[in-house]
């Protein structure tokens, strides 16, 4: 453990001079903050460290497994193998131990927390608030989001992959690097999250209030569907599905996944439920009277507040917001449902769900703050007009005054 701790300071210096240089791209950027994410980032690290010394977890299997590999390119394709082979050169040429590659993982999914708060702070024009709270710092600190972000495992990868790619999209023409690096972790771990995400962008960018050419509109378009046929064939193999009958391949899967997952003991079926009722399931479950141990009981906390902030959006003046919103809104809205929809028909366990959903959970958050922030921006407007407007009636009513008295 004294190998982790010397790699935790070590990374934490690392992490000073890009911190600085957002500071200085972004003047917004509180770069002590970002530093409280980290060292908070870090105990959940201890924290699952600990919870995998009792329980069984992949982390053990992949580090392990990561020593069974001779050639390190032999462990590069899509899903579990590149969890390896990521870990390939720091286990077999450096000598990582198992704490020390929990920690180093650890560290690659702070940088997703990095990059969604670049995301929000970037795409707000007010700090939305939460009873007071700025609701952006709160969701840097949701425990489950840093939880299952903090180990040797997928979650760590892909949370950080889905980060940078929103950073980057943000600003395309700039951010490339962002954009292609985000793609690569997606595209390795979860190609069905890189699938999404390129969906969203390109209805996004297509139907977003931004003015920009047509033609760079349908660049995007263009390049979004075109790498969604590249992906495709790749997608559905990994997923488990026969690309040339994909129909009943996909009922086949799903009635066993449903099988499989309803055996544990958190299992749910999903199978009998509602699409509504999948979804809520999926979004909020636990909810306290069926939380399976402690650990749901906390996360039953962390499920209200995403149904509290959930609410927010159901409001008239919603679907008035959403036909005008920008572009990120509009992708973040059809990543998070079209994720969504899909994990429902292959997901009955509770445990599972609650792992799964923390990778899309923000794009859910981002969209209720966005809401927000529009509702803030349009009282102000209309305060404005109004006071404008009294002004004007002022000025016209000294105007005649002023004609009467002559």
């Amino acid at each position: 453990m004294i190998g982790a701790v010397i790699l935790i300071l070590i990374l934490f210096g690392i992490s000073q001079p890009i911190l600085g240089n957002l500071q200085r791209e972004h003047k917004w950027v509180k770069a002590g903050m970002l530093n409280q994410i980290f060292w908070y980032h870090m105990f959940f690290g201890l924290v699952y460290w600990a919870y995998a010394q009792l329980n069984r977890s992949d982390s053990v299997n992949y580090f392990h497994h990561t020593k069974d590999w001779r050639n390190w390119f032999d462990a590069f394709s899509a899903g579990t193998d590149f969890v390896e082979w990521l870990a390939f050169p720091w286990i077999n040429w450096f000598g990582f131990n198992y704490d020390m590659m929990m920690f180093l993982t650890t560290w690659l999914g702070f940088w997703g927390f990095v990059y969604f708060y670049l995301f929000f702070k970037e795409n707000l024009r007010f700090n939305p608030k939460f009873e007071g709270w700025d609701a952006i710092t709160i969701f840097m600190f949701l425990p489950n989001m840093h939880f299952w972000t903090a180990s040797l495992g997928k979650g760590a990868i892909i949370f950080a992959g889905i980060g940078f790619l929103v950073y980057g999209l943000s600003w395309p023409a700039k951010r490339i690097f962002h954009i292609a690096f985000g793609s690569f972790l997606c595209y390795m771990v979860r190609p069905h999250i890189l699938f999404a995400i390129l969906i969203g962008m390109g209805v996004g960018f297509v139907l977003g209030r931004e003015k920009v050419p047509f033609y760079q509109k349908y660049l995007v378009v263009f390049f979004a569907i075109g790498m969604s046929i590249f992906v495709y064939e790749d997608l559905v193999v990994y997923l488990g599905y026969d690309p040339n009958n994909l129909v009943d391949s996909f009922e086949e899967e799903s009635a066993l996944n449903s099988g499989r997952l309803q055996s544990a003991g958190s299992g749910v079926d999903m199978g009998s439920y509602s699409m509504p009722m999948k979804l809520f399931t999926f979004w909020f479950r636990p909810l306290f009277i069926d939380s399976p141990n402690l650990l749901g009981i906390a996360i039953s906390f962390e499920n209200a507040l995403y149904i509290y902030m959930f609410s927010k959006v159901i409001h008239k003046d919603f679907l008035t917001y959403i036909k005008i919103a920008p572009a990120m809104v509009k992708m973040s809205a059809v990543v998070f449902i079209s994720i969504s929809i899909s994990m429902t028909f292959v997901m009955s366990n509770l445990g599972i769900i609650i792992r799964q959903k923390s990778q899309i959970m923000y794009f859910m958050l981002f969209v209720v703050v966005a809401f927000m922030d529009w509702q803030k921006t349009t009282r102000i407007k209309k305060r404005g007009e109004i006071f404008n407007r009294i002004v004007e009636e002022e000025r016209k009513n000294r105007e005649e005054a002023e004609s009467i008295s002559t």
